[in-house]
């Protein structure tokens, strides 16, 4: 019988995924989910259900005896929560702390994103979230297992601007063969359940979907939409972060430059993945960008 799995965040994008890959895995899986969920949420919650998901009521700020009690006989914590630095830095502590009292044997971070060990602080104030939460647990008594991904594939086609559907173009910044790190959500959830079930994973854990510069990711998003796109070119790495300072100077909202942000974080290599560990789970077959953008269209 496979240990239970603990999983925070099930209802967004990707925690959903996340309790989808564990329960098609044969995992035990039990779901932290704050009381008044409903719509579409709900809907995808109760379908989890259906198939075994058992789910308590609860939030990641709850005090952590009260949090402890949910945890409960969970061997592997996973938080797949979205937020600002009262939940990224402050619930997660906070969970940690409930994982670390109910005994639980490793937690899985909601870092999901490009090499954050290798940035500085200011190079993206969400990861310097990221970062800040990892210092917060640092001294848990509980093995840490972080899963990164790169960029996601549906946020390179949609949150980030980079795609235009409209005006047939392809915009990006920085050196057009510089290599990326980009996986799906689905496969990024894929990889994480891996993990989870892995009781031998400990430490900074690295997939890729695809490896591919904006030039291949131009050519390949045009392949899966059977559309031509104009590749163009917005500045240098340099001219992007200059840009990013000069918007910072503009706005109080961080949230407005953030795309930015992680595009420099990318083009200017500085995130890039040095080795990946997709050979540790070859049950992971993960899709390619043009397969994607194909199946997505």
């Amino acid at each position: 019988m496979s240990s239970k799995i603990f999983v925070a965040g099930a209802t967004g994008l990707l925690g959903g995924r996340i309790v989808s890959a564990l329960l098609d895995r044969g995992a035990s899986v039990r779901a932290l989910v704050r009381p008044g969920v409903d719509g579409e949420k709900k809907t995808a919650i109760s379908d989890l259900q259906a198939r075994g998901l058992e789910v308590v009521e609860g939030d990641i700020t709850d005090p952590v005896a009260r949090l402890a009690d949910a945890v409960g006989d969970a061997t592997t914590v996973i938080s797949a929560v979205q937020g600002g630095p009262d939940v990224i830095v402050d619930g997660q502590a906070n969970l940690v702390r409930a994982a670390e009292k109910a005994g639980a044997g490793r937690f899985i971070p909601s870092d999901f994103a490009v090499d954050m060990t290798k940035l500085e602080d200011g190079d993206n104030f969400m990861i310097d979230w990221r970062r800040r939460a990892a210092a917060a647990y640092r001294d848990a008594d509980i093995a840490v297992a972080s899963v990164l991904n790169g960029a996601f594939y549906e946020v390179m086609l949609g949150f980030m601007g980079i795609v235009d559907w409209e005006r047939g173009t392809l915009s990006h910044w920085g050196d057009p063969d510089q290599p990326l790190d980009l996986t799906s959500v689905s496969d990024t959830a894929a990889y994480t359940a891996a993990a989870a079930l892995d009781p031998s994973a400990i430490g900074t854990l690295r997939f890729a979907g695809e490896v591919a510069s904006f030039r291949q990711f131009h050519e390949a998003v045009q392949r899966g939409s059977g559309r031509r796109l104009e590749l163009r070119n917005l500045g240098t790495a340099d001219e992007l972060r200059a840009e990013i300072e000069r918007q910072a100077e503009l706005t109080q909202n961080p949230f407005d430059y953030v795309a930015l942000q992680y595009q420099w974080c990318m083009v200017s290599g500085k995130a890039k993945f040095d080795t990946l560990d997709n050979a540790r789970y070859p049950q992971v077959t993960p899709v390619s960008v043009a397969d994607f953008v194909r199946t997505s269209n």
